[in-house]
């Protein structure tokens, strides 16, 4: 039934076939009280301290789902909500208002944890045949390609890229990103089509960096290609390139950004003589930055503590995964990529390949050092480099145990995550 040979049906098989277990696992975890009943504040009818077994829409809208959902409904309220990308809550709220608005569809509390639903499973799959189609460019090799698509459905961000998060979603635009970067690095001539696809490629990457903040990372391999750029003597063709590179990663910032300078019209345009929240006059004047310091307690160092120990080890699997990766394919970038290609796009691969493992290293560093680390787990899902590496692994006969080894990791690790987060139960 599954075959690379029929790629594009037998990825949606396992898909379909995956989603069919975690979804069984999320009934299975039976009626009862969750061990958190926040869900209940977004609704009566959505939840009660006894839940139903198939109440899956409570059951999904877990930790920061419930923040996705409320800033959905009614926008951004409270200060700390500003820790949350806008883009799902935007998307979740304009197909509440079609639905409700021109179908008529009651809401009754589980329209907007439904349609998140939908979201991050549709983004899914989508993710799944962008990244598989990635390969194809990238690495020129179907099989590991497709092995690497595979290992995306089976990534152990596991039921968050169920759930109402933004995990999917920003994993979907991406992959896309990287796609038209690709294309438009690889390409052996350099017509205007392939500096168009690089300001595409960004404009992609800023609609990810509006899900997840981490986003603005996927601007490394724009700065890396304008670096090299700017060492070559100008010629028409090469300010072209420069300024279409320039524009893709300006793309990128005000993805970032303009959350931020919402928010500062919100909170920081106060009369005169009127008192200021800090962040307001603050160096970088950003309240992402801000709440996640003051509400979450997120700094450089400050996880280092001795309660945090075990969320260290559960994260350790996918911090060795990342590190080992990132650090191999940055010294032999064109280890994954085994059929031969012309030298010309075989420089730009290794390019390219090394600006994504810098960026990859950049996550696991942060990850260790400043952020909550057991978020690196669902955070890697949108990295292509690692499912590379990995499906290298598999393929390759000498290290297609340890390769294996880690694929059983992945599925017993979402396994077991899957009605620990139903039952509002960390790690998150």
């Amino acid at each position: 039934m599954f075959s690379s040979k029929t790629p594009i049906r037998s990825l949606v098989g396992v898909f379909v076939t995956w989603k069919i277990v975690l979804l069984l696992i999320t009934i299975g975890t039976g009626e009862g009280s969750a061990y958190d009943t926040s869900t209940t504040l977004l609704s009566p009818e959505i939840a009660s301290s006894n839940e139903s077994a198939f109440d899956v829409a409570t059951k999904l809208t877990r930790w920061d789902s419930l923040y996705f959902i409320q800033a959905s409904r009614r926008g951004y309220l409270f200060e700390q909500e500003w820790a949350f990308g806008a883009g799902l809550p935007t998307v979740i709220s304009f197909l509440s208002q079609v639905l409700s608005g021109s179908f008529g569809i009651e809401s009754h509390g589980v329209l907007e944890p439904l349609i998140g639903i939908c979201i991050s499973h549709i983004s899914h799959l989508l993710s799944v045949l962008v990244l598989y189609k990635l390969g194809l460019v990238v690495c020129r090799n179907q099989l590991l390609s497709f092995i690497a698509a595979v290992l995306h459905i089976f990534s152990p961000a596991g039921i968050f890229l169920s759930a109402p998060y933004a995990e999917s979603t920003f994993a979907l635009l991406s992959f896309t990103g990287y796609l038209f970067l690709a294309k438009g690095l690889l390409g052996l001539k350099r017509t205007f089509a392939h500096d168009v696809s690089l300001i595409a490629s960004g404009m992609w990457f800023g609609f990810a960096a509006t899900f997840r903040s981490n986003g603005l990372f996927n601007g490394i391999p724009f700065a890396i290609a304008l670096a090299q750029e700017l060492t070559a003597s100008p010629t028409l063709l090469s300010i072209r390139r420069r300024c279409a590179l320039i524009l893709g990663g300006l793309s990128i910032a005000v993805g970032f950004a303009a959350p931020q300078l919402a928010a500062y019209q919100i909170f920081c345009s106060a009369p005169s003589g009127s008192e200021l929240r800090p962040w307001c006059t603050s160096g970088l004047r950003s309240i992402y930055s801000f709440v996640q310091e003051r509400y979450w307690n997120v700094g450089f160092l400050r996880y280092w503590t001795p309660s945090n120990i075990p969320l260290f080890l559960l994260a350790a699997p996918m911090i060795y995964l990342l590190i080992r990766s990132g650090l191999q394919l940055t010294r032999k970038p064109i280890i994954i990529a085994t059929e031969k290609t012309d030298p010309v796009i075989s420089s730009h691969s290794q390019l390219l390949f090394r600006s994504m493992a810098l960026t990859q290293l950049i996550l696991a560093i942060l990850a260790v050092t400043s952020y909550h680390v057991q978020i690196i787990t669902r955070i890697s899902s949108a990295y292509p480099l690692w499912y590379w590496w990995l499906a290298g692994l598999i393929t390759n006969e000498r290290t297609s145990t340890f390769g294996g080894k880690v694929v059983r990791f992945m599925v017993m690790y979402s396994a077991i995550q899957t009605p620990l987060f139903a039952c509002f139960l960390p790690p998150a």
